[in-house]
């Protein structure tokens, strides 16, 4: 083990010398979390190598089968890449029924030559690195919105919502009730105090609108990567805590027909090499020359990105008009309608707020496409056009896709998308989510049989 990652494991060990195993984690394409668990005795293979995966292992579709088509598992021998730690993920989980920590993992090729094409966390990195070699630094504050759903399956197998105060199950509205998020607050509070051990320290939850809906917002951090790390973070302890007290956490963007979606935003803004502010303007709601190419670029990439923000289907429920949620590409002036909000645009709060994504997308791909966007219209001052006045879209405003398989198609034909993520890993991703959309199409949903028992 290298020096430097002995000693912090051990000064890990000794800070928390109760710990039993260290769950070694790597998010796949979708986000889903795969891992092993290795036990303390054996701590010396959480070194750089130590471990092995499969490539393939990141492109495992929702289902947990191989991408077949892209050729990246049996039809090359199916190789392993080297695994390395991220030390600042290290910590304690303290859901868990045995003392354990969890450490994310990132994997390179087998001769160390670079990160694997596959890891959606490296495909995040590329871009990072692109603002870092034009002097600047991207600042973004995710927000997480979550169901808190029943420990137990309603008949058919679908979530239901959680039992509030007096045994009663949630079937309302609660928008920022804050007698259900009282009810909650033992549960709420064990989530914000986990998920801060992680180092995904949140600014409180609130009750959302749906029956068991919160969100969570999460610090600003002026690193990228870091902010993706703890979104994933935060993600682990909600569901972790939930299923502690008998519940679970729900991520689906519309878990519920006739409620509210469930969003994950991101507040962007961007420093310079002095620390400045390059979005900050002299008016709260005139973006300036930066940031108007920054909302340019995002709303000129957002129909071909759109698989990266509604990765199934899913989300495309939640982009429909009236739902709270976008549907075209227009932004607005602390307006919460569209896709793209500007809370100000004047002083160090100068941002940008992207609202496209579901909380089901995978936080590294989203980011990525959100900041790649961003960077291509800063360069170009792309234009974003006029602001959005209430729900109402200006004219021209780009339309997103309304199904899953119109944003395949845009994803997997745009050269942007190739750029911004890497042609293989973007080759991939089309490949594993037309999978997926096959896998679907061949299942019969409990509405088809309704309605073909009532034309017998």
């Amino acid at each position: 083990m290298k020096a430097d990652v002995r000693d912090a494991v051990r000064a890990f060990l000794i800070e928390h010398a109760d710990t039993e195993f260290i769950e070694m984690v790597w998010p796949d394409m979708n986000g889903v979390i795969r891992g092993k668990w290795l036990p303390v005795a054996e701590i010396d293979k959480l070194a750089p190598g130590g471990q092995r995966l499969p490539h393939s292992t990141y492109a495992l579709d929702i289902f947990s089968q191989d991408t077949d088509v892209a050729g990246v598992a049996q039809k090359v021998g199916d190789p392993d890449g080297l695994a390395s730690p991220l030390l600042h993920t290290l910590r304690p989980m303290l859901w868990s029924h045995r003392p354990a920590a969890q450490c994310l993992m990132t994997l390179t090729d087998a001769n160390w030559e670079g990160p694997s094409p596959y890891d959606p966390r490296a495909a995040l990195a590329r871009v990072t690195q692109r603002f870092a070699a034009a002097g600047l630094r991207p600042v973004v504050a995710p927000e997480l919105e979550f169901y808190l759903v029943d420990g137990e399956a309603a008949p058919g197998g679908h979530v239901q919502p959680p039992l509030g105060a007096g045994g009663l199950r949630l079937e309302s509205g609660q928008a920022y009730l804050l007698d259900v998020q009282r009810h909650f607050e033992p549960l709420l509070s064990e989530i914000e105090a986990a998920a801060e051990m992680l180092g995904a320290t949140t600014t409180g939850f609130l009750a959302e609108f749906g029956p068991g809906q919160f969100e969570a917002n999460l610090n600003h951090v002026d690193d990228a990567l870091i902010a993706a790390d703890r979104a994933v973070a935060l993600r682990r302890a909600v569901r972790g805590v939930a299923r502690k007290h008998g519940m679970d956490a729900c991520f689906m963007a519309k878990p519920y027909g006739e409620e509210v979606g469930s969003g994950q935003h991101f507040h962007v803004s961007v420093l310079d090499a002095a620390g400045a502010n390059i979005f900050s303007g002299d008016d709260d709601e005139t973006p300036n020359r930066a940031l108007s190419g920054a909302i340019g670029g995002v709303l000129a990439r957002m129909p071909e990105s759109t698989l990266g923000f509604a990765p199934h289907f899913n989300s495309y429920r939640r982009l429909r008009p009236g739902a709270f949620a976008p549907s075209s590409a227009a932004w607005g002036v602390d307006n919460r309608n569209v896709a793209v909000r500007v809370p100000t645009a004047a002083g160090g709060g100068a941002r940008l707020e992207h609202r496209v994504a579901g909380s089901d997308a995978n936080p590294y791909i989203a980011l990525a496409l959100i900041l790649a966007a961003m960077l291509e219209g800063i360069d170009t001052d792309i234009a974003p056009g006029p602001p959005a006045a209430g729900a109402t879209p200006p004219e021209g405003a780009g339309v997103l896709p309304g199904d899953w398989g119109e944003a395949i198609r845009a994803f997997e034909s745009s050269e942007f998308i190739s750029a911004a993520l890497g042609p293989e890993f973007a080759r991939v991703y089309a490949a594993m989510k037309r999978q997926e959309a096959d896998g679907f199409a061949a299942r019969v949903s409990d509405v088809e049989h309704i309605v073909t028992a009532r034309m017998i």
